[in-house]
């Protein structure tokens, strides 16, 4: 037995599944997880001496690579004056005046403390200002595990069978209404059925919690126009393609301009962090300038808030971070396809900028119920020989692949050749 799986027999004692985030579990793979003890570059290393290409990076936020030298000295800086004062300081005004210059459309920005707190609370916002209950999802995109969300919700949910969730009133769900990603006309039927009571949209505008699904050319132009001829405002989840697609994010990337915005882990360069923020009208809504609540002894903390800006003064300072990362991207895609094609596997590999997704689907898959068809028997074999050649994946069919600047070309053809081995076996 390896010191992981003793440490991981140990935790079922003490944690909930022996994790503290499901998908960790390695249970939809049928193996168990390895115990991560440190990460530099493009590698994680466990506990029995291991090292892997890492595909996961902390599910998102290190775009800049594991153990990023600026971000470690501005940490320790950072942690030398003090963990945490729950009041206010100078460097969160500066990220946020600074995540402000960044995206144009974000005029006022608060902070939290995870993606799924910073979702809660752009909601609750959207029916202060709007003074509507309503709230229109997509099946497949997830965000965060709030109550009103955990309907029809993608990532690990996905993976574990679980449609919604115990333990959530039916009240909590009742005014969260389900579209179909990807298709207009079942946001248009909602508003129709649900005239004057619809507070919000909220996408993932990548859908990157049900594997990796582009917008379809105007789709979020048409939930533009549909938000703004019904009066609800128009909500993007970025908690994973915030500061990652491009500076300004989806937004930019796409040309279109959410009301609010949802941020994760990325703001703060991995540290546990979220944010919201959007118009001024809007934002003005948050306590104590507002009626809405809201509030959090952690967020704004100086050592999170010292990482971010780190981060995102390097993403600013050197755009063409993001060529590369998205030119990375699409090699990973092309050599992908390429082997797949070669042995003649039957997938599906899907992508935006340096986000992938290999579908164990023929496909293609442009909503949950396409990303649903998947072989996960067929991924959990894939998933595995990958592990055990050294190139760590998501455990889950239903995750993203990420890519940072610390991977290189080698890394994406020794995948690539890893990966045809195995589909030359089956």
């Amino acid at each position: 037995m390896t010191r992981s799986e003793q440490i991981f027999a140990e935790a079922q004692n003490y944690i909930p599944g022996g994790v503290n985030s499901p998908v960790r579990a390695f249970q939809s793979v049928g193996s168990t997880p390895r115990m991560i003890s440190r990460a530099d570059g493009a590698k994680i290393f466990d506990i029995d001496g291991r090292e892997y290409i890492d595909y996961v990076c902390s599910w998102g936020p290190m775009i800049l690579g594991h153990n990023h030298p600026a971000i470690r000295r501005a940490v320790i800086e950072a942690a030398s004056n003090g963990l945490s004062f729950g009041a206010a300081t100078e460097l969160e005004v500066q990220v946020a005046k600074l995540i402000c210059s960044m995206v144009p459309n974000v005029e006022m920005i608060r902070m939290v403390n995870s993606g799924t707190e910073a979702v809660m609370s752009a909601v609750r916002a959207a029916r202060g200002f709007t003074g509507r209950d309503r709230i229109i999802k997509f099946a497949g995109c997830y965000h965060g595990h709030s109550d009103s969300m955990l309907v029809k919700a993608g990532s690990g949910v996905m993976t574990s069978g679980i449609p919604d969730s115990a333990g959530v009133p039916e009240g909590c769900a009742k005014d969260t209404l389900t579209a179909v990603y990807n298709d207009l006309d079942s946001v248009a039927a909602l508003f129709d059925q649900n005239k004057g009571a619809v507070a919000a949209v909220i996408v993932e505008p990548v859908a990157a919690n049900m594997g990796v699904v582009p917008p379809e050319p105007g789709f979020l132009e048409g939930l533009r126009t549909l938000c703004d001829q019904n009066g609800a405002l128009l909500i993007f989840d970025e908690v994973i393609t915030g500061f990652r697609l491009a500076l300004g994010g989806a937004q930019e990337y796409y040309g279109v301009r959410a009301d609010l915005v949802t941020y994760g882990k990325i703001i703060g360069a991995g540290m546990p962090v979220g944010a919201y923020g959007g118009r001024r009208d809007v934002m003005s809504m948050i306590s104590p300038k507002g009626s809405v609540y809201q509030a959090g002894t952690l967020s704004g903390n100086p050592v999170a808030m010292a990482a971010g800006y780190t981060q995102l003064k390097i993403l600013q300072d050197h755009p063409q971070i993001y060529s590369k990362v998205n030119e990375l991207g699409d090699l990973f895609r092309n050599s992908m396809k390429k082997t797949a094609e070669h042995t003649g596997t039957p997938v599906s590999i899907t992508g935006v900028g340096s986000l992938s997704c290999v579908y164990f689907t023929a496909g293609p898959v442009r909503n949950y119920t396409d990303a649903k068809k998947s072989d996960t028997a067929a991924f959990a074999k894939y998933f595995l020989y990958m592990l055990d050649h050294g190139f760590y994946f998501a455990p889950s069919q239903f995750e993203a692949i990420f890519l940072s600047t610390a991977h290189t070309e080698e890394d994406i053809k020794a995948t690539a050749a890893a990966a045809e081995a195995f589909w030359k076996e089956q």
